[in-house]
């Protein structure tokens, strides 16, 4: 059936209210107040789908809004302590600031939820003049000829089995614009598409990604050191897979805990989530956490290829932002200044465009920015530490990428560009040549099962819709991946939603799409590229408070 639907028509469409696409609409007001921005963002409210650490650089800040800090930001723990630490299973080194790199030192950068920060900025954005809609999810581009010129947002209604239009089906509307930002966050479906559709990463190296997950807990006072930072490597990943923890301890005797696994783990019996839930019973984590409750918890895909896996950034009409492209500076674990520069930097590109009477081209003056300027300068300067670790491991990585940072201070490098190897779906090795890890039951005190922390994700799906997570061939999980990889999609989601029931002949594989969080790890990690993200319908998802 042909589906017709409301247009309305805008300079700059933006898909997702993170911080590049605020930062772009914010940008593009500021230059010209009569220029038409709206801003579409999937999540019940804006934020409500922004996890991030998060350690803030107030770079990208200072460029955008130079008078932020008198305009009552929700930014006021400033870093005061540093601290870096070696684990095993029952202690720790700590790792002396001396030898550091200096743009690994976190002086003059904030402990910040990003989520009330994207709050805040949506009202600055309003403020200006932005139309901003939340819990309209983007479910289609709209193209004329090869040109993206809008995306389809609002559709309800479709039948959850045949996928077809239902009863009550709300066809959405076409928001159409002379530029369409997208800025959706790690593995954006939309971003995906337009990559693929137009081979953006052909000539460079495929994408890597880690899976994030966070908790926030409320501790002791007695022990609550506002404005210390503490990074941690080593146990419990040990040589079973590249990552880390976080633990910051922001304001009211609140910290973030987060543990980051590199997805390019080649042992499918490995369980992210659990490998986390170990982590807090450390004698340093459980002796911070002992006497606390965790209030609450979430999870992310976090793009770590950086400079060598950034593709093609601009397509006729069309622009990827932020972590949409991928900006991520692995060894500071930072993003969010990169995604403001970059919505600075295509909002600035979009209206010089605009002004001169055009529309549905290639923004190559954004993309030069990016590559050239101060997002590409701050990328570069560590490219080699990811590939470094992947193909050497922790030590390597800690010794090699760290010569490598200190040259680039002198505009000098060791290594050149390393390359990154395979996709990390690809790095999954087969269930014969590993061991299957046994993994402690969680306590209900410093550790909890999957099901129970999903609970504090404050996720809901309107289950009474096609589920958004689609199978390529529903026979794959159970034909494929189980006998060859024990169906690791059991254990990489950290939001229980696959399942595999019975045994044998008998075992079928269920999809529990309501828990889903929206972390994009399955699309990401599937060892058959069978799993696809896409958007539920608007408002559905995770409902985070202050991540």
């Amino acid at each position: 059936m042909t589906i017709q639907r409301e247009k309305m028509d805008y300079d700059v469409v933006i898909v997702g209210a993170g911080p590049a696409g605020l930062s772009a609409a914010i940008r593009l007001k500021q230059l010209d107040p009569d220029l038409s921005v709206v801003v579409l963002e999937k999540g019940s409210e804006v934020g409500a789908h922004i996890l991030s650490g998060a350690v803030l650089d107030p770079c990208g800040l200072d460029a955008l809004l130079p008078d932020w800090r008198s305009m009552d930001a929700p930014i006021k723990t400033e870093v005061k302590e540093d601290n870096f630490y070696m684990l095993g299973p029952a202690g720790q080194i700590r790792i002396p600031n001396w030898p550091m790199p200096p743009l690994m030192s976190n002086h003059g950068n904030y402990i910040v939820s990003m989520a009330n920060v994207c709050r805040w900025m949506a009202g600055v954005a309003e403020g200006l003049g932005v139309e901003i809609f939340p819990g309209m999810s983007c479910s289609e581009l709209v193209f004329e000829g090869d040109t993206v010129v809008g995306v389809v947002a609002g559709e309800f209604g479709r039948d959850p089995e045949t996928r077809e239009p239902g009863p009550s089906y709300e066809p959405g509307m076409e928001l159409r614009g002379k530029y369409v930002f997208l800025s959706e966050g790690v593995r954006g479906s939309l971003s995906k598409q337009v990559i693929e559709k137009y081979q953006l990463s052909k000539g460079h190296c495929p994408q890597k990604f880690g899976l994030g997950m966070k908790e926030i807990w409320e501790i002791d006072p007695s022990k609550h050191r506002e404005g210390t930072v503490t990074h941690t490597m080593g146990w419990p990943l040990g040589k079973n897979a590249g990552g880390g923890s976080f633990i910051y301890h922001l304001e009211n005797n609140q910290v973030y805990v987060g543990f980051v696994v590199h997805l390019n783990y080649e042992n499918p019996h490995l369980y992210p989530y659990m490998e986390f839930q170990r982590f807090k019973h450390h004698p340093m984590v459980a002796e911070l956490l002992k006497g606390g409750k965790r209030v609450a918890y979430g999870a992310r895909a976090i793009s770590e290829g950086g400079w060598q896996s950034i593709p093609k950034l601009v397509a006729p009409g069309v622009a990827l932002l932020g972590c949409s492209a991928g900006l991520v500076n692995v060894p500071r674990i930072k993003g969010n200044h990169n995604a403001m520069l970059s919505g600075k930097a295509a909002a600035e590109a979009a209206h010089a465009a605009i002004k001169a009477g055009r529309q549905g081209d290639e923004l190559t003056v954004y993309e030069t920015e990016v590559r050239t300027g101060a997002i590409g300068r701050d990328l570069k300067k560590v490219r080699n530490v990811k590939p470094l670790w992947s193909k050497y491991g922790l030590v390597a990585s800690l010794m090699g990428g760290g010569v490598d940072m200190w040259l680039s201070t002198i505009g000098l490098t060791a290594f050149g560009t390393l390359r990154h190897g395979k996709s990390d779906a690809a790095a999954t090795g087969l269930a014969k040549d590993h061991k299957p890890i046994d993994y402690p039951k969680p306590d209900g005190k410093l550790s909890f099962d999957r099901l129970t922390n999903v609970a504090f994700s404050f996720t809901n799906h309107d289950e009474a819709q096609p589920a958004h997570l689609v199978l390529k061939d529903p026979s794959v999980p159970i034909a494929v991946n189980l006998p060859k990889y024990a169906e690791p999609a059991q254990r990489y989601c950290p939001a229980g939603v696959y399942e595999v029931l019975g045994e044998g002949q008998d075992a079928t594989f269920r999809i529990n799409f309501q828990n889903c969080v929206h972390c994009k790890t399955c699309d990401i990690k599937d060892p058959s590229q069978n799993i696809v993200w896409t958007t539920p319908m608007g408002g559905g998802g995770p409902n985070y408070p202050n991540m």
